[in-house]
């Protein structure tokens, strides 16, 4: 492909130097483009076969970027990606293959990390996707489409894992006996946030949907300054953004790591995370609230139900490196909601102490 053919059907006025790929994405393929002059850019391209509405997808992140711009402009404490729109004025340019193109301003001296290894990291962490989704309350989330629909949906998640077990082989029904006793188990606790936003108890919002940590941008002196891969944003809750942030910044361990002891939850970064996300919030229901510590089992198992569902799929959707990495994965997940459990208590009156 023509990088820099594809470059220049955007509305930059720059001058193409090289193009580089990025490889640190799973998902889209992504160019860094340096040009004679800065700003450079991020050319991508979508992944058309995981995100099906491509032009409602960048609807969604050319609609949140502008809003979040506008509420930006007057503190300067955060950026926002910049989209450049395509020569006949919109957001995606299609090339010959099919192929779906946007380009985006790069943010010069920023950094992103793989892993938390300090509190400040995630309490920067905290305040800047609490800040997302604070300053999107006032969105109008029909205006949105769903990228994935019914990614965090339970229910939906639950209907997949009963078909793969109906279809499973005997050996993998066998070897995964206990993870999908404990599935059954916790269903019916697993599905209260499903309830409460069916029964408009927890209002739906903008959400960001992917909290990990490398989707935070920091500046040289590591505070957080921007969030970034946005192709997942849409309506949701917001115990999807905490409690996938929690899942991911909280482990003390890799998410495939097979040795269950070294599985354990950093109450110290949970703390940290929390308190920089309620210090960003001026909009929170009571009953939200309430359930932000349960959300984090809720995000943890979820990925842990998906990943057991793709085990008994032969693993199908994750890539895997030998036979019972989907297996080893749900069960790293589900040790570290008992590892949760043991701190739940404490994990509530964080919350309400920093509600405060």
């Amino acid at each position: 492909m023509n990088i820099e053919k594809i470059f220049h059907q955007f509305q930059h006025h720059s001058s193409f130097v090289t193009g580089e790929e990025l490889t640190s994405g799973h998902i889209n393929d992504t160019y860094l483009i340096k040009t004679q002059q800065k700003p450079y850019y991020i050319l991508q391209r979508i992944n058309s076969s995981v995100f099906k509405d491509v032009y409602g997808l960048m609807n969604n992140k050319v609609l949140v970027t502008k809003h979040l711009r506008s509420k930006y402009n007057n503190t300067k404490e955060y950026q926002t990606i910049t989209f450049i729109p395509t020569l006949d004025q919109h957001y995606c340019y299609k090339d010959e293959k099919e192929g779906y193109w946007n380009l985006m301003t790069f943010i010069d001296d920023s950094k992103s990390f793989e892993r938390v290894t300090n509190r400040n990291l995630a309490k920067e962490a905290g305040k800047l996707f609490g800040s997302f989704v604070n300053n999107t309350h006032d969105i109008d989330v029909d205006q949105l489409v769903e990228t994935i629909p019914n990614f965090h949906h339970m229910k939906f998640r639950f209907a997949e894992f009963d078909t793969a077990l109906k279809n499973a082989s005997e050996e993998r029904k066998l070897v995964s006996s206990d993870e999908i006793r404990r599935v059954n188990l916790l269903k019916e606790e697993m599905l209260t946030l499903d309830g409460l936003t069916e029964t408009g108890q927890i209002p739906t919002r903008v959400t960001h949907n992917d909290t990990k940590i490398s989707n935070a941008l920091f500046d040289k002196n590591d505070k957080a300054i921007c969030a970034i891969d946005l192709d997942t944003v849409m309506p949701g809750i917001i115990h999807y953004d905490f409690g996938d942030a929690i899942r991911t910044i909280c482990t003390n361990a890799d998410e495939d790591e097979k040795d269950l002891s070294k599985v354990t939850f950093n109450l110290e970064f949970y703390k940290a995370f929390t308190e920089g996300f309620l210090s960003s919030l001026t909009h929170i229901t009571e009953i939200e609230a309430n359930y932000l510590a349960f959300s984090s089992k809720v995000m943890t198992f979820i990925m842990g139900l998906r990943m057991l569902t793709d085990f008994l799929n032969n693993d199908v959707y994750y890539k895997t490196k030998y036979d019972t990495h989907n297996l080893d994965r749900a069960r790293n997940q589900f040790k570290l909601i008992e590892e949760m459990n043991l701190h739940f208590n404490q994990m509530q009156m964080i919350v309400k102490e920093y509600l405060k």
